[in-house]
Formats: C-alpha cells, sequence, structure tokens
C-alpha cells in the first residue's frame, strides 16, 4: 500500500502551498489521489480543469496531471471539449461553489442534460472565500458574510437536487469528514459512464471559522454530527443520491461521425 509520503511525490507538484492552515482543498484532493492509485490509472491518461477561485488550485497548480486552468465559471466547456476530442480521457473538473453554480451554473446544467462523461467535484465552503468570503449561491439562508452583514436574505441552492434534476448519471454528497467515502466515491465516478457529480461539503477556517470561532476540528466534529445518510433525520444528507444509465453525449457524437462517412484517429 502506497505511503502518504510516496501519495505526495507521485501525485503532488513540489511547491508551497497557497491553502490556508486547515483548508478542506488540500483533503479533497488527497482523496482524488487516492482514487486514481487505487484504480490504477495512469496520469497521462486524465486531464483536470479548473476555473478561478481556492477549489481550482487543487488540480492547478498542485494536482500531477495535465490540467487546463480556464476563466471564472468556464471549466466544464473546456473540459467537454476535451472529452469530445478524446473520449478515452479521464476527464475531471474540480470547482468552488461559486465558480461552478455560480458563475458556471448553465454551464453545469447543460453538462448534466447531455451526460457528457465527466467528473465533477464542486468543494461547497458556502461563500466565495479567495475574493473576501462574499454570499454565494450555496450560501443558507440567514448566514452572515462580508456582503449579507444582516444575514443572507436568500435561500441556499441545494446543487445536488439541481443536477439530479438536470440529468446527471451520478450524485452524490460528502464532506471532508467522510474522507474514506469520498475517496470511494471519487473511485466509483472515474469509472461511471456519464456526468458524475460530487459536491464535498468543506470547511473554510478562514472566513466560516474565524467568523464563527471555530477551528478546523471544530467544523469537522459540526459535520460529523449534522449529516446522515437518512434524508428522515432532518440533518444534511450525505451519500450516494443517483445512480443511472443513459445514453453519453461523447459516444453518440462518435457514433454520428462515423455513421456519416468520417473516421476516428
Amino acid at each position: 500500500m502506497i505511503t502518504g509520503k510516496e501519495l505526495r511525490e507521485k501525485y503532488i507538484r513540489n511547491q508551497p502551498t497557497a491553502f490556508c492552515p486547515g483548508c478542506g482543498d488540500g483533503m479533497v484532493l488527497n482523496g482524488m489521489s487516492r482514487a486514481v492509485e487505487n484504480l490504477g490509472i495512469e496520469r497521462k491518461d486524465i486531464v483536470a480543469v479548473s476555473g478561478i477561485g481556492c477549489a481550482a488550485w487543487v488540480v492547478s497548480p498542485y494536482w500531477r496531471v495535465d490540467t487546463l486552468h480556464t476563466t471564472h465559471g468556464r471549466a466544464i466547456p473546456h473540459a467537454i471539449g476535451v472529452k469530445v476530442g478524446n473520449k478515452d480521457l479521464n476527464v475531471v473538473v474540480v470547482s468552488g461553489d461559486g465558480d461552478c453554480v455560480g458563475i458556471g451554473g448553465n454551464h453545469l446544467i447543460h453538462a448534466c442534460r447531455n451526460n457528457i462523461d465527466l467528473t465533477v467535484i464542486m468543494i461547497n465552503n458556502g461563500l466565495y472565500a479567495m475574493t473576501g468570503g462574499q454570499v454565494a449561491p450555496t450560501t443558507e439562508h440567514g448566514e452572515k458574510t462580508i456582503t449579507t452583514p444582516y444575514g443572507n436574505p436568500s435561500q441556499g441552492m441545494d446543487v445536488a437536487e439541481l443536477v439530479k434534476a438536470a440529468g446527471a448519471s451520478h450524485v452524490a454528497r460528502w464532506t471532508t469528514y467522510h474522507m474514506r467515502e469520498l475517496t470511494k466515491e471519487v473511485e466509483y465516478a472515474l469509472e461511471k459512464k456519464g456526468l458524475s457529480f460530487i459536491e464535498v461539503i468543506t470547511q473554510c477556517p478562514t472566513r466560516t471559522g474565524k467568523k464563527d470561532n471555530l477551528s478546523t476540528l471544530e467544523m469537522l466534529e459540526w459535520y460529523k454530527n449534522n449529516t446522515s445518510k437518512n434524508p428522515e433525520d432532518g440533518k444534511i444528507t450525505v451519500g450516494r443520491s443517483v445512480d443511472k444509465e443513459r445514453p453519453e453525449m461523447a459516444d453518440v457524437i462518435y457514433e454520428q461521425i462515423i455513421s456519416a462517412g468520417g473516421t476516428l484517429k
């Protein structure tokens, strides 16, 4: 079994980290790397795509695979281009909640509708952390942020339900407390045909932690006590909520090319 040091040397680029102490982004990077190692996928067969924000740094510059670091909210359309160009690649999108469903929400919806074979990992810390802690689409109703000092007047978006309705083949939600489950879910997503969406609820010790006077360990303990695999418990529901088979867009496009008399290289 690979050691933590060996995992780091194999999958993480050797440079100073930009993540704040206690940030959950590095934990997600660990889980992704372990998933790839467990499956035996060659790094040359992976392309990871990100947009803008703290979560974007998970793959660029830190993950040691081929990466595209794109503009704000545009990770998914770039990833679609990669997948259609070479459907044999494992294409992974890592995006923050603001990047994924704020700026890039329309792209997410239509990627699910078309069921393009991507693994989309949305790191959800409930705000725009990198730019100061502003309110985001996922910020809970009543939550105070730098731009909602009297509480968020809007309702927080349940992104897992959104992508479920839009047609994703595989939908799951975990937290950074559930690292073993998350690693297994990424493994499953990488092998699942069609669009896989994994929401990872993640602590932001610099914004939320300081505001609520909580340490990273206390925030992880909160995830432990306030999540459940049973939707009837009245807590944040974690686990896999969708697992179905649907036609995948890249396969359909390749079939159309052949039926029109074209060839594939």
